[in-house]
This record gives C-alpha cells, structure tokens and sequence, in this order.
C-alpha cells in the first residue's frame, strides 16, 4: 500500500501567489470593466537584449545540423559556461574554480534541492522575510512542526526578524542552529547585507559548523560599491557557505530557465570532511538531474560576454528607474517606503496599521492595482507589502498614478 509524505499536510493553505491570483479573478469576476495594474508578481517584461538572443539562435540552428549537433552535455553544466561563470566571479574580486559551479534551471530549485544534502534533523534558521520556498521545502521535508495560525509560522524553525530597526537585516541566532538561509539583495524587503553583517553569519556558521544557503540572485542589481555581490567576498565564506544564483532577474531568463549554485571544495558540515559536500551534490546533480537545456546554456554564455553583460545592465538600469518611480510617487502619498535602490523591490509600510492582506484588497479595490502582502513572506512581514519595479515604463506610471490618485491612506 502507498502511502504520502505527511509533511505536506503541514504546509499552511494556499501558496502566496496562487492566493493574490485568486483574489484577482474574483475581484475582475465582480467587475469585468476594470483593468489592473499589477506590481506584485516579480516576472520579468522587457525583450532580451540582441547579444543574448542571437547566442540563443546561434545555438538553435547548431541543432538543426549533424554537424554542430549536441545532446547530453555534462550535468554539471557545459564547460565553457563555467569557465564563463568563474571569469564572471573573478571580475568581483573573487576566486572560484570552475569545478565548483553546478549549473542548474533556476536558484528556486536549487534552493530546495540542496536540502537533499543534508538530515532532516538538521535545525533550520530562516530569514524573515523570505522567499516562500526555503520555508516551504523543509516544511515538505520534515524539518518543522505544524504552522501556529496565531503566530504565523511554523514550530521547530528559528526565525531570524529582519525590522526596520536593523534595517531589514538580522543579526545571527542566539542558539545552536544547523542551516541558515539567506538572501542579499532580499526578496522581499530589498535590503542588502553588508560585508560586517555577512562576516558575523560567517563567523557563527565556522564557530557552529552551521551551513549558510545564500541566495544572490538579484546581486546584478546592487549599485553600491561597498556592498558585497556574493558571500564569497568575506573571508571564511568557503568552508561554510553555498550560494545560489540565476539569471532570471540579471539577463530576463525566467523563462528561458537558467541558474547556478556554488560548492567549495572547502565547504564542511558538523560531521563531515571538507570536499565531502562537494562530491555529494556532484553525486545528486549527475543521478538525478540531465543538465540545463543546452539551448539556455548557450543563452547564458552570451550573457557574460562583454556586450551581454552591458546590454543586460542596460535592461536592470531600466527596472531600477521604475522602481524610482515607484518609490518617489507613494512618499509623495506619505507612505513609508524601504528598498528599491540596490534591488528591484519595494518594502512599503502599511498604513494606520493595516495587516498586509487587509492593505492588499484596499490598493485592489480603490486603486486597481495588484502588490504582494508581506505576510506571505513570514510572520515579520504583516504589516508591510512588496512592490515589484518589473514592468513596461508606462504600466509603472499607470499604477502608482492610480495609487496618487485613488488611495484613501487613512
């Protein structure tokens, strides 16, 4: 007889993004001559730049001749993507060996398939907010109890609060914890580490033998350069960190499918060897995973060529004008705007203290436009929602001049 993995039965009722859909539909549903203006989703809208797309089509009519015909590559990525990516990290300032790049089709799954690594007795911190799937792939698990309804999260994690008090970004836990997931530039709050936060994060993992998953997918769009673009920045970072990326948001490959996650050789846990970490994901990646397309590999070698990376910094300078826009028009409404300068997302404090899905309906109803509740990122972020600068110029325009326009902030 088959029978189910329970941990499912924990996850809390209904994905955040499947949830704003719903409440989207039923609100056009009930008034079918309205149009929405939508910054909530962070999808990706403008053309890929011309580099890029003929890297694609390059690599498109190579299938269509025996002669420059591929198939399988290797399932840790093409080799010249690789070497690509440690050019890339080098011009950062930083060292990583070709070897220790897996590529993959996106740091969401990397982020929960790395879990695979490790035991499910493994205690678990997470960054709050966070993007819902470090938390939902341990629920799914074993990692946790069931979700507190009254609290807002689940029993077993440790939660690390990111406030405006520390600036979005939390200092390191109190307690012994085994895994810690972090994301700089954050989605959703927009905050960036810097290097002392990070070098604190490290200093706890190397003292507790902890493993830090860092996710640094928007770190293209950081623009200060006292910032860190990668964990790797900080000394220590080797032995203790694994860090995930994509060019989803850096080149608009969200639907062309392309990411990367990095393995030290150095890398240990509490009961392991350096190099072991290594050779286990290796061991994952080439049982159970075929390898990138092929074709989107090819995309993302055009993307680190010279002329890529300008024409898709180009495309971010774009996005980080809108989020300007966006960030200028609501404190010109006196709402209280955090983000939005090194990253593509607005933190934004609800007003007369609206939890996030209460402030959520209200910007649906009066105003038409679609955000996303900051407390679908975890319980510290209820009375705050997430603005995305991912859209056409004048849909950003449209959207907050609606909010200027509509909103009733008291």
């Amino acid at each position: 007889m088959a029978t189910i993995n329970q941990n499912f039965r924990k996850l809390a009722a209904g994905y955040l993004f499947p949830e704003i859909s719903r409440r989207a539909r039923l609100f056009l549903e009930a008034h079918p001559d309205a149009k929405l203006h939508r910054l909530g989703i962070g999808n990706t809208t403008e053309a890929l730049p011309p580099a890029i797309i003929a890297g694609l089509q390059q690599k498109v009519l190579g299938l269509s001749k025996v002669e420059t015909y591929t198939g399988y590559g290797d399932e840790q990525g093409d080799a010249p993507l690789r070497q690509a990516l440690s050019r890339y990290y080098a011009s950062l300032g930083v060292t990583i060996q070709p070897d220790e790049f897996f590529v993959s089709d996106g740091a969401k799954a990397d982020a929960a398939n790395i879990q695979t690594l490790f035991s499910e007795k493994n205690v678990v911190a997470i960054q709050d907010p966070a993007y819902p799937v470090y938390v939902d792939s341990n629920v799914a698990s074993g990692r946790t109890g069931l979700f507190n309804e009254a609290k807002g999260c689940y029993e077993g994690f440790v939660y690390l609060p990111g406030t405006e008090e520390n600036n979005f970004f939390p200092e390191p836990p109190n307690s012994k914890v085994d895994l810690i997931y972090l994301c700089s530039p954050n989605n959703p709050t927009g905050a960036v580490a810097t290097h002392a936060q990070l070098q604190a994060f490290v200093d706890y993992a190397r003292t507790y033998k902890a493993v830090i998953i860092y996710d640094a997918a928007y770190a293209e769009y950081i623009s200060d350069p006292s910032l860190p673009k990668t964990i790797f920045e900080i000394p220590g970072a080797r032995e203790c960190a694994i860090e995930l990326n994509s060019f989803s948001k850096f080149a608009g490959f969200t639907g062309v499918r392309l990411g990367w996650t990095i393995v030290p050789h150095e890398l240990e846990a509490e009961d392991s060897a350096p190099g072991e970490l290594h050779r286990f994901w290796f061991r994952r990646q080439v049982t159970f995973f075929n390898g990138a397309s092929n074709i989107a590999q090819a995309g993302g070698l055009a993307v680190l060529s010279e002329e890529g990376l300008a024409q898709s910094r180009a495309v971010i300078a774009y996005y980080m004008e809108n989020a300007r826009i966006i960030r200028e028009g609501l404190q010109d409404i006196g709402l209280t705007v955090f983000g939005g300068d090194n990253a593509p997302y607005l933190w934004v404090r609800t007003p007369g203290g609206l939890r996030s899905w209460e402030f959520f309906d209200r910007l649906l109803q009066q105003c038409h436009v679609i955000v996303t509740p900051g407390s679908g990122f975890g319980p510290a972020g209820d009375q705050y929602i997430r603005v995305s600068a991912f859209g056409h110029r004048e849909a950003i325009h449209a959207a907050v001049e609606s909010i200027k326009r509509n909103l009733i902030v008291k």
